[in-house]
């Protein structure tokens, strides 16, 4: 098995090719600009700058994280005058965000256990920007946007292209962040960098990871928790499902110190919950926070695909969620109605752990009391 620090060398050798430092942001701005209908030419024109500037910012050349921030607040707030939806901009801001950090983890002369990454609690709407140019799958906001005539010469790539040295080289940085930041105090930046690190394809992953978590020493029951949960999230990401049900069987069920970190986690990682969290403490609070969980509903209720790695999951927090919060199941909420809806189309299937199953006919119960 190759280890972190011989795949660090490997990556290292030679002159580095740091490629473009704002990819991710520059192709959610060209995003806005054709939604918006324009030519680089005639936004441009109404940002009062040349058309190489935008083809810059696009391509990443010029990357938009270089822009000045009072600079790009006026670019934004023309941006919603011209129509651009809220959502868009938000991702706009998350793609700069990741752009940063993707620049930071390729600077070989920073020290990897010293991230940035392991300053905060990352949630979802950064990590899926983050993680689009490792994996290719676009971030929730941007999968339904309506199609317009977008006449390009030539091919063009469905969304930002990291090269192949640098997504070689982030990989490598994660892999030894993870490595080095053991301890307490840095266990933040090492579960989020073993997270990230679940993305590379490489052959020797899996079998990286699982060194990874079979070293781990972890100093309490909120770090052995988070390990197993990442252990279980990473290996479903991968297709293991069997590693997900086991851990939704054996550390979640029957254990109300889980239950309440699982929908802790859950409500902060969709931002349900508010503010940013600086370390994972409040996910082993003794109850669910006093987030409303509509948010997390509907976010769960969306997730109910038999044939998804997180199922099992989603059922179970769902359950347990309800269990929580018995006022969502409220008649005539919209997510309520598509929850009734999916029940009998999720029972029906042969796909089910009786765990699943169970918990779905517990659901379709609660509901029957809640109409009663």
């Amino acid at each position: 098995m190759t280890t972190g620090s011989q795949t660090t060398r490997t990556a290292s050798q030679g002159t580095p090719n740091r490629g473009r430092s704002g990819i991710v942001s520059g192709y959610v701005f060209r995003l806005i600009r054709e939604q918006l209908g324009h030519t680089q030419d005639t936004l441009a024109e109404l940002f009062r700058v040349s058309p190489d500037t935008v083809a810059g910012w696009e391509t990443g050349r010029r990357p938009v994280t270089a822009v000045p921030v009072g600079q790009m607040l006026l670019y934004r707030h023309q941006l919603l005058q011209l129509g651009s939806a809220p959502a868009l901009l938000l991702a706009l801001e998350r793609a700069m965000e990741a752009d940063v950090l993707l620049a930071g983890a390729l600077d070989e002369e920073a020290p990897a256990d010293d991230h940035p990454i392991g300053a905060w609690v990352m949630q979802r709407d950064l990590v899926e920007v983050l993680s689009w140019p490792l994996n290719g799958v676009a971030p929730t906001p941007l999968r339904s946007l309506p199609d317009r005539p977008r006449p390009r010469r030539g091919p063009v790539p469905r969304g930002p292209v990291l090269p192949a040295a640098d997504r070689r080289r982030f990989f490598s940085r994660m892999r030894q962040a993870a490595e080095q930041a053991r301890g307490a105090e840095r266990f933040l930046l090492r579960r989020q960098a073993l997270y990230l690190a679940g993305y590379d394809d490489a052959a020797d992953t899996s079998d990286w990871l699982a060194h990874q978590q079979r070293t781990a020493r972890p100093d309490g029951w909120l770090t052995t928790w988070l390990n197993a949960r990442s252990a279980a999230a990473v290996a479903a990401r991968q297709g293991d499902r069997d590693r997900m049900g086991h851990f939704v069987k054996a550390v979640l069920a029957d254990d109300d110190p889980g239950e309440a970190a699982n929908l802790n986690y859950w409500a902060y990682w969709i931002g349900e919950s508010a503010g940013l969290q600086l370390s994972d403490d409040f996910i082993g609070a003794a109850n669910p926070g006093p987030w409303p969980g509509d948010k997390l509903m509907r976010h769960l209720v969306h997730g109910l695909t038999p044939n998804h790695g997180f199922f099992d999951l989603n059922v179970h927090t769902l359950w347990a969620l309800l269990a929580a919060r018995p006022n969502l199941l409220r008649p005539g909420t919209p997510t309520g109605k598509e929850l009734r809806h999916v029940l009998p189309v999720m029972l029906d299937s042969r796909e089910l752990s009786a765990l699943a199953r169970r918990e779905l006919e517990g659901i379709r119960y609660a509901i029957r009391l809640a109409e009663a």
